[in-house]
């Protein structure tokens, strides 16, 4: 039997009011890095153990989008421009939420054109060192080849910043780069296009991710 990580996802009203954001429409920004905006283009070179993604952000366009918001962002940063109405149909995305990363994972090898994506769970109810060395170990690999990962999160965690971010019915986002060589990871949310990247430790991601899942 799986596990939590078929649980249905969406964006609710109650998340909306956690991250102080409405969705009116999407909108659409080169989104530079957190802190450190010489690192917002794609580095071609790894130096520092960092590297980020240059990601074309799109805020999604309402409450329950932010599964296919999530991929849209992620295969941005590869250049592609792709219908986010189209994606969520092939999603199966529904007022309730895109229903698991399993449907999220084939779509996005669909569009890269070959299989770069798999999903992992982290099933706990917290990541254990194993599983975020993983984590660790995916979002470098993945963010080296030129593509960001998908993740499947619900809670609250909190960025590098101390700025908490809540959604207890659960969320998509992406993840677009690394510093400190995997331990701090750039994370593309389209909730809300004020908090549109933050940094965070990738104890707390995995801890975020823990009962769902990614893919990379």
């Amino acid at each position: 039997m799986r596990t939590d990580i078929l649980r249905k996802t969406a964006l609710t009203a109650a998340g909306l009011a956690f991250t102080g954001g409405a969705i009116a429409g999407p909108v659409t920004t080169a989104l530079a890095a957190p802190t450190t905006p010489a690192s917002a283009t794609v580095t071609q070179d790894r130096k520092g153990g960092e590297r980020e993604l240059g990601v074309r952000y799109e805020a999604q366009p309402n409450f329950y989008y932010c599964g296919p918001a999530a991929a849209r962002n992620a295969l941005s940063v590869q250049g592609k421009n792709i219908d986010v109405d189209g994606m969520a149909q092939r999603m199966g995305t529904t007022e309730a939420g895109t229903n698991s990363i399993n449907d999220i994972t084939p779509v996005l090898n669909k569009e890269t054109g070959k299989d770069a994506y798999q999903s992992v769970e982290i099933p706990g109810a917290k990541a254990d060192d194993k599983q975020t060395d993983k984590l660790r170990g995916d979002i470098v690999t993945a963010i080296d080849e030129g593509h960001a990962i998908v993740a499947n999160i619900a809670g609250t965690a909190t960025d590098t910043d101390g700025t908490t971010h809540s959604f207890e019915g659960g969320h998509y986002i992406s993840v677009v780069g690394y510093r400190d060589n995997g331990n701090t990871v750039t994370i593309a949310d389209s909730a809300d296009p004020n908090q549109a990247s933050y940094r965070m430790s990738v104890d707390n991601l995995a801890d975020w991710i823990a009962t769902r899942g990614y893919t990379a």
